[in-house]
Parts: C-alpha cells; sequence; structure tokens
C-alpha cells in the first residue's frame, strides 16, 4: 500500500481525539443549564411581586448572583461550543472557519463578561 493507493493518502489523518472531550463538555453543560434554570424559575416563583425593586433585591443577594453569573456563563460556554461544532462541519473553507470561530469566541467572552458585570453591578450597588 503505497502512497498511491486510496489508504496511502489517508492514512496519519485519523481522529484528532478532540471529540469526546467536546461531546463531555456540551453534556456537562447542558445538565448545568437545566439545573441553574429549573432554580431560576423556582427563584422567580418564590418572589413576592415581580418588581424592579423586588427583583434587584433579590439579585443582590450573593447566594442569588453566584447562581445567576453562573448560569450566564454555562449558557454561553454551551452555546459556544455548540456553534463550534457547526462551524467546523459546514464551513469548509480554512481561513472563514478560523475567522468566524474567532468571532465566536469573542462573541461568547464579550457576552460572558457583560452578563457577569451586569450581575455584578447590580449585586454592588445593592449592598452599598
Amino acid at each position: 500500500m503505497g502512497n498511491g493507493t486510496s489508504i496511502g493518502r489517508v492514512r496519519g489523518l485519523g481522529s484528532a481525539h478532540e471529540g469526546a472531550h467536546h461531546w463531555l463538555l456540551q453534556r456537562f453543560t447542558a445538565i448545568g443549564n437545566l439545573g441553574l434554570v429549573l432554580w431560576l424559575v423556582v427563584s422567580f416563583m418564590m418572589l413576592p411581586a415581580y418588581d424592579y425593586g423586588t427583583v434587584t433585591d433579590w439579585l443582590a443577594k450573593p447566594i442569588s448572583a453566584a447562581a445567576m453569573i453562573l448560569l450566564i456563563l454555562s449558557t454561553f460556554w454551551h452555546a459556544r461550543l455548540g456553534l463550534q461544532v457547526l462551524i467546523e462541519d459546514y464551513i469548509h473553507q480554512g481561513g472563514s472557519r478560523f475567522a468566524l470561530i474567532a468571532l465566536l469566541n469573542l462573541a461568547a467572552i464579550a457576552g460572558g463578561v457583560f452578563g457577569v458585570f451586569c450581575i455584578a453591578s447590580i449585586a454592588f450597588a445593592g449592598a452599598a
């Protein structure tokens, strides 16, 4: 089997051994998101009112703020993982794929940082 045969041309181009890790991370973030969204729904149902003051007072509590930050980070991470697979599977040009994944990473990081900043600003404003 020389380099001229079909097997010779593809030898060494096997799996990158990253798929199982990526798949597990996506499942773990999905399970985490499910638990955190259930916590969010139950917490909202237990609030006495849904006006701005009540929700910000609830969000200013450390447990609520920490859980909401975890929800935001886990959601953006999960979305990034899923969209990365979509880009890798359907964008075949190397330069376009690299640019889209870089843009996706930038958007996911920016969204997560913005969400954490918003929660932190509410939490610290309530503490003052």
